[in-house]
């Protein structure tokens, strides 16, 4: 793939159903995909229609909400940075990404502060006048787990390791991560700032856009390629725990959102598949022609990529929600 590339690869994961050539072929697309640009298309996936349709019925009905049913759930109350943001609540880059949101990730019993990123389990802040929204997320959240790790089978095999290298960092407490979220349609004039530029800080993201909502834009060369929903697939990406485990031979790719046009919205669900906060992402073996194209980790002062990956959550946590990390968190913010 070259600069010249302008829409991302379709990987199609019902290879796996065939013949060890379909699925050698799935393993192959699978890595160069994420070699070469770090987003692919997932279509195959299994997961059928009316699972989509009702999780995208469950976020409107949580958006239309009352101001004071979505306040009552507003992430000002989670020290783990569960919960509702309002319009302007998140920060990329240090702007404002304009778009409502709420955060449900997986629930573990706290174990404690030390290390400081520790404190990011705990208890969702769950919408009680909306029933149903818990059945229907948590199902979503056992959907996308079960499909994210297969796929973290299958780029290890492709990159010529044993199936279960990954395996251990998701075993204990995965530190599952899912958003709803309504960008409002803004004015031509208005900053178009849904989603500021960004690398994801984990591992693996599988992400479904309403139908025929456009906005997401991913890096590629010295441009910007429009990402659309394509009809039943999901976008996947990878994060900086990849680019990490590889050397750089998979590597997180930058990636933004623009509003959509004035009197529109639109609606996506990104779920974020990564292991344990105290777990360290292995790192995998690469056969020669693989390690000749790795470049290593991206060395960026600002943002250093750890293998640990409640570090790196931590990190952008702080960044994203300042507010938050005010009021529970103001010992980490010097």
């Amino acid at each position: 793939m070259t600069s010249a590339l302008t829409e991302l690869p379709i990987v199609d994961m019902s290879l796996l159903d065939g013949d060890e050539n379909d699925r050698a072929a799935f393993g192959d697309a699978l890595r160069i995909a994420t070699h070469d640009v770090g987003f692919f298309y997932l279509v195959g996936h299994g997961v059928d229609r009316d699972v989509r349709d009702r999780l995208f019925e469950t976020a409107r009905a949580f958006f239309a909400l009352p101001d004071t049913d979505k306040f009552g759930v507003e992430m000002l109350a989670s020290p783990q940075f569960r919960g509702y943001t309002r319009f302007g609540g998140e920060y990329t880059q240090g702007a404002i990404d304009w778009r409502e949101q709420i955060d449900v990730a997986a629930e573990y019993p706290s174990l404690g502060d030390d290390p400081a990123y520790l404190r990011l389990d705990g208890p969702n802040l769950w919408p009680l006048s909306l029933p149903g929204f818990r059945e229907v997320i948590t199902d979503w959240q056992a959907r996308c787990g079960a499909l994210g790790l297969r796929l973290m089978r299958e780029w290890a095999r492709s990159l010529g390791s044993p199936a279960d290298v990954f395996d251990d960092a998701f075993a204990e407490r995965p530190s599952t991560l899912l958003k709803l979220v309504r960008y409002p349609g803004r004015p031509e004039s208005a900053d178009r700032q849904g989603v500021g530029a960004h690398k994801d800080p984990g591992v693996l993201t599988l992400l479904l856009v309403e139908p025929g909502k456009g906005g997401l834009q991913v890096q590629h060369g010295d441009g910007w390629i429009d990402a659309p929903p394509v009809e039943d697939a999901f976008v996947v990406n990878i994060g900086e725990l990849m680019e990490f485990a590889t050397d750089g031979y998979l590597k997180a790719t930058m990636h933004r959102v623009q509003s959509p046009p004035e009197g529109t919205e639109r609606l996506s669900v990104p779920f974020f598949f990564n292991p344990a906060l105290s777990s360290r992402m292995p790192r995998v073996t690469l056969p020669p022609e693989f390690a000749a194209q790795a470049p290593g980790v991206t060395e960026d002062p600002a943002n250093p990529i750890s293998g640990t990956f409640g570090e790196n959550m931590l990190k952008a946590r702080l960044r994203a929600h300042p507010d938050v990390a005010a009021r529970h968190h103001a010992d980490l913010l010097d």
